[in-house]
């Protein structure tokens, strides 16, 4: 089944509490959580305040997305505010990324690495059997609302193969650009989780927009 996880980074701040309770009726699966620190990418958004602000208004698992230099530091207090996947950048100053998933697992949380547009997969696949997802950016980090980088597929297709050759169950989501027409061609690749920020929040009717997402 396909999980579609709308990223609150395009919801209303001043209404968050709101926009994440809405999600569930409207048929997300996810809450996509994304923590920017202003240093690994230029921008800066929220931290574990907000992801234990929220954590009251939806039980849909709360999926976040550090992009951050200095990941390790973010385990024990995303824990504690009530995250759910923690996801952490190859490309970070993380010198044992190994380490930083088996501590994530060790939190409670599913553990998963990203990508970078310009990064290959061969800097994961022998993580694979330490992640629950590998999240493949298909923008550059750091703003919402970018368009899709069609080169993402070939990476997702690859992905897939070494996923399915080594038996695993590893998702594969995919975060930026994600519409209706992108969102097929991610599916067909073989991803299985797809952020949508301004496509969903933007929408006349986001319970649409997430079924349209869905591909049903």
């Amino acid at each position: 089944m396909i999980k579609i996880a709308p990223s609150i980074l395009s919801a209303d701040f001043a209404a968050m509490g709101d926009a994440v309770k809405k999600l569930k009726a409207q048929g997300a699966d996810w809450v996509h959580f994304d923590v920017m620190d202003g240093n690994f990418v230029p921008n800066i958004t929220f931290g574990p305040g907000m992801c234990q602000a929220i954590r009251p208004y939806t039980d849909l698992p709360i999926d976040v997305h550090l992009m951050v230099e200095h990941p390790s530091d973010w385990i024990e207090p995303f824990k504690k505010a009530g995250a759910d996947v923690l996801t952490i950048h190859a490309e970070s100053s993380e010198r044992h990324l190994h380490r930083a998933l088996q501590a994530i697992h060790a939190a409670g949380m599913q553990a998963g690495v990203v990508l970078n547009p310009a990064t290959p997969i061969e800097a994961c696949v022998h993580l694979l059997p330490e992640c629950d997802l590998v999240l493949l950016m298909s923008v550059n980090p750091g703003f919402g609302g970018q368009s899709f980088i069609p080169e993402t597929l070939v990476k997702i297709k690859k992905l897939r193969e070494e996923i399915d050759r080594r038996g695993l169950s590893t998702l594969i989501e995919i975060d930026g650009g994600v519409n209706p027409e992108t969102a097929r061609l991610c599916i067909e690749a073989g991803a299985n989780v797809l952020v949508a920020g301004s496509a969903v929040f933007k929408a006349p009717d986001p319970a649409a927009m997430i079924k349209a997402l869905r591909c049903e």
